[in-house]
């Protein structure tokens, strides 16, 4: 091998090993896998990884497909679940002839580098009670490439351009009747975007929120459990090391397949804090990761230093809200949501213990059980409804459905 090959070797390797750890610092969205251990050959873990993928049934539900057009003409998409008239039952009419009132729609939006799915166990617990929808922020899943992003002359995400297509969203998907907002990490942002912007729509239309596992601002404080001069240094280098990364995305990628265990223990220490996590839940969230490009990563990155909008949650004052996070989450601390609870004295306060940032997917039976609460709070479904087994990871039933 010639000195100026292994030099390029080097290089992506070196890229990949940044890669993946700036990918779990800026996301801190996925999980790791209980075969990574050093113990276990890598071929043997490769053979782990590729069984959990072909057993997993984690993301697996899907919806009636939608897609609406953000104001820079990018593609959103999105799936609802509707809920079925019963055997039997005849949609009234009211006086005049006018139909019944549209029902109570909730829209869930997910974190940065994850998608719809993530919302999995929760999906798999409403289905048939109430009507949902779940969509891919831009740039993620299978929504596209954001526009204005997009070429030479691309421009970073904004927290309010999420807000602007939240709106696209609900203009597509769920034009009337009440609505319920859900939102995780950067979803949470999102929706605090919207009402920023559209404060008349959260006032006529919003019956409740949820923010799960985020922030309302300073989050270039947030140390990601790193020492004091870790976390300046982090601060400090991580803005210009993410653009020359996504600067040569191909690279980065190829480096970041080659250091999959790496990237599989890193993620999972910022992503779960219980130890006895289902390794193919693990794996799921991994695989999200996974399908986030690094340039993606960039450009979303700092729009997270730029996030104030505790101002903007004065929309939802009088309005049910649910606030949640896990204690040892370490990429939105639960003092940050903590903080949001404080500006909204009536929120219900939840610090799930043992739960890192993807609380969602670690203790899904507490989340599905508060989201549950806050429905029957708000008149979304009745106060018997039982949501049953399917939020949890210990009941297979709830995965496929």
């Amino acid at each position: 091998m010639s000195e100026s090959s292994t030099g390029d070797v080097g290089a992506w390797r070196r890229a990949g090993v940044a890669g993946a750890a700036i990918g779990v610092l800026a996301a801190g969205a996925a999980a790791g896998v209980a075969v990574e251990r050093l113990t276990v050959g890598r071929g043997m873990r490769k053979k782990a990884r590729l069984a959990l993928d072909a057993s997993g049934p984690y993301g697996s539900l899907r919806g009636a497909s939608g897609r609406a057009v953000a104001d820079d003409g990018t593609v959103l998409y999105y799936e609802v679940d509707d809920v079925e008239p019963q055997p039997g039952e005849k949609r009234r009419r009211r006086i005049f002839g006018r139909r019944t009132p549209a029902p109570v729609t909730v829209v869930f939006s997910h974190g940065y580098c994850l998608g719809q799915d993530s919302w999995h166990f929760q999906r798999a617990a409403l289905r048939g009670l109430v009507r949902t929808v779940y969509w891919d922020q831009r740039s993620h899943g299978r929504s596209a490439r954001g526009a204005a992003q997009s070429g030479a002359d691309g421009v970073p995400v904004s927290i309010d351009t999420l807000g602007r297509d939240l709106k696209a969203v609900i203009d597509a998907a769920a034009a009337e009747g009440p609505l319920v907002l859900v939102g995780h990490s950067m979803g949470g942002m999102t929706v605090m975007a919207l009402a920023d912007q559209y404060p008349a729509l959260i006032r006529e239309r919003v019956v409740g929120v949820a923010f799960v596992g985020t922030s309302s601002g300073r989050l270039a404080e947030v140390t990601y459990g790193l020492p004091g001069v870790g976390a300046s240094m982090v601060r400090r280098v991580l803005p210009g090391m993410l653009r020359a990364l996504g600067s040569q995305p191909e690279l980065v990628e190829r480096g970041r397949r080659a250091t999959a265990d790496l990237f599989a223990g890193l993620i999972k220490k910022y992503s779960f804090s219980s130890r006895d996590v289902d390794p193919a839940v693990a794996r799921f969230a991994e695989r999200m990761i996974e399908a986030t490009p690094i340039d993606v990563v960039a450009e979303f990155y700092p729009a997270f230093a730029e996030h104030d909008k505790a101002d903007a949650l004065r929309h939802f004052a009088g309005v049910p809200v649910l606030a949640l996070a896990g204690d040892h989450d370490m990429i939105t601390p639960s003092s940050h949501t903590e903080a949001l609870a404080d500006l909204l004295p009536d929120a219900e306060l939840v610090i799930v213990p043992d739960a890192g940032h993807l609380v969602m997917l670690e203790h899904p039976e507490t989340v599905t059980d508060r989201l549950a609460d806050l429905l029957v709070r708000v008149g979304a479904v009745p106060a018997a409804t039982n949501v049953g087994p399917h939020g949890t990871t210990a009941d297979s039933g709830g995965r496929g459905r």
